[in-house]
């Protein structure tokens, strides 16, 4: 499985998310690669990607995919993630 931590330019807020990221899915005990990357990259990044997390202001520049994509409003909140990824990963 495969998630991308999208930000809009570089890489520090997606860094930042793919490192929670990463504690949430080993809590719940799901083994995926989490790459972080900005939104000039995100095609190719994120081509075979089954979920990426990002902020609701990037949303509408990922463009088209087969990806659930899943709006993270606090970083930080590993209950936030934890809720939103057990959503998407059924």
């Amino acid at each position: 499985m495969k998630i991308v931590a999208l930000c809009g330019a570089g890489v520090g807020t997606s860094a930042i998310l793919k490192v929670n990221a990463e504690r949430v899915l080993e809590r719940l005990d799901i083994e995926a690669d989490v790459t972080a990357t900005d939104i000039s990259h995100v095609q190719d990044v994120a081509s075979d990607a089954q979920v990426i997390l990002t902020s609701s202001e990037l949303v509408g520049a990922i463009g088209k995919t087969n990806a659930d994509v899943v709006v993270i409003n606090n970083y930080f909140d590993l209950e936030e993630l934890t809720a939103k990824l057990e959503i998407a990963l059924g």
